[in-house]
């Protein structure tokens, strides 16, 4: 029996999906990685940290993500840092590099010496048209996917996938079921929206495609414990990532694969197409455009 699909459409105005592995510049990545999308469906069921469905339920949902934005364009903004305090005075600011051995307090706003700090470029996204697919994980019940359904039908909240600025448009959401699988796809796969693809051990032949390095499960802890419920975040509060690599392709790609023997014995590259109501279709790299 196949595997239950939730399909969701989404129409975001303007993204800035920050790539951490960069500094001065704030560069976006081209699509949501996978721990952005899961922290938006979590908002959306009110399960931000997994005490309802379980935190391993949660990252062990596969993600696979297409779409892509219709221009992107750099904005020049003043970035502020450090520890924020609210006074009958004003905002101040705590400024560690103005003394790292103590706490040097300064206003956020004012005619003198400010805690601003020089204007940086941030790449940011305009209009996205971004699809997702969401399916079970392994041994996973399909309880989570219902609410995850219901929760986005009729969201109780605005939502919004990145910044808190960056709000999203749910034009829809289905279950959807694979129309064919072809397996041992040989010579090239065609694919028509921008996606991610795993890069570890894909039998990609043209090396011609960007590569991210992108998260697809966040964890806050306390002393390696997993943080239950917001109250317990504090300034010691660690973040726990996990990376994945991927390759980003772009429109109507043709992905060319290395020759069958270069692959390992019984292996075989399969391709699930998904129909939407524009007759255009999503395809998908089994075991690669999954995250």
């Amino acid at each position: 029996m196949p595997e239950k699909t939730l399909f969701l459409e989404l129409f975001q105005p303007f993204a800035q999906y920050r790539n951490p592995f960069t500094f001065y510049y704030a560069q976006t990545y081209p699509l949501p990685p996978k721990s952005t999308i899961i922290g938006m469906l979590q908002s959306a069921c009110n399960d931000w940290y997994g005490n309802e469905y379980g935190v391993d339920n949660w990252w062990s949902l596969k993600i696979s993500i297409h779409g892509g934005f219709e221009s992107v364009f750099w904005n020049y903004q003043s970035l502020l840092k450090g520890d924020l305090n609210l006074a009958e005075s004003g905002l101040w600011i705590n400024r560690h590099d103005k003394n790292p051995g103590g706490k040097v307090w300064l206003p956020l706003y004012s005619g003198g010496l400010t805690s601003r700090r020089s204007p940086v470029y941030q790449e940011e996204l305009f209009n996205g048209h971004i699809y997702i697919l969401i399916r079970c994980g392994n041994g996973q019940q399909g309880e989570l996917l219902e609410k995850i359904k219901d929760a986005l039908e009729e969201p109780r909240k605005i939502l919004y996938l990145g910044r808190s600025e960056d709000v999203v448009f749910i034009k829809k959401v289905e279950e959807l079921q694979a129309e064919e699988k072809i397996e041992n796809v040989e010579g090239d796969i065609k694919l028509t929206f921008p996606t991610y693809i795993k890069m570890k051990d894909f039998p990609i032949k043209t090396k011609k495609y960007p590569v991210y390095s992108i998260p697809i499960k966040v964890l806050f802890k306390n002393k390696k414990n997993p943080v239950k419920h917001k109250s317990e975040i504090t300034k010691e509060t660690e973040r726990d990532v996990e990376f994945e690599p991927v390759i980003y392709t772009g429109y109507e790609y043709s992905i060319i694969l290395k020759e069958n023997k270069t692959i390992e014995e019984n292996k075989t590259i399969d391709v699930e197409f998904f129909k939407m109501d524009d007759n255009k279709e999503i395809r998908v790299i089994d075991s690669y455009g999954w995250l």
